[in-house]
């Protein structure tokens, strides 16, 4: 993104500073965001090997809430199943999002330091 016209030289300098840490600032939420959801996906996974061990007959129950629905066990396999699908994909689209950011962080930091060549140039 190109500076304002009307900022002065430091302020347009100072606002690149600014979106550079903000847009660090993103990038590391994006990190925990991912570590978390890979979390939820290694827990559903684990929980769902262990519940195909177990025989077809077995009582399973879901929590809901403040009870507990009893549900067969290709519900629950496939309950599981879907909640690491939804995890891969929320993890997918914060990778994106998060190599936008570093492209931006990259871009900005290309700015700054080509604003110091050109301040020592005068």
């Amino acid at each position: 993104a190109a500076a304002h016209p009307a900022l002065s030289p430091g302020q347009a300098f100072s606002e690149l500073q600014a979106k550079v840490m903000d847009t660090q600032q993103k990038v590391k939420l994006a990190d925990l965001q991912i570590e978390q959801l890979n979390k939820t996906k290694k827990h559903a996974h684990l929980t769902d090997t262990e519940v195909m061990m177990l025989v077809d007959e077995t009582r399973m129950y879901e929590g809901v809430g403040r009870m507990f629905i009893l549900q067969p066990k290709g519900v629950i396999h496939n309950q599981l199943l879907e909640k690491q699908r939804i995890a891969e994909e929320k993890i997918k689209e914060l990778e994106q999002k998060k190599s936008y950011l570093e492209r931006s962080v990259k871009e900005a930091e290309d700015n700054i330091r080509e604003m110091l060549m050109a301040r020592r140039a005068q």
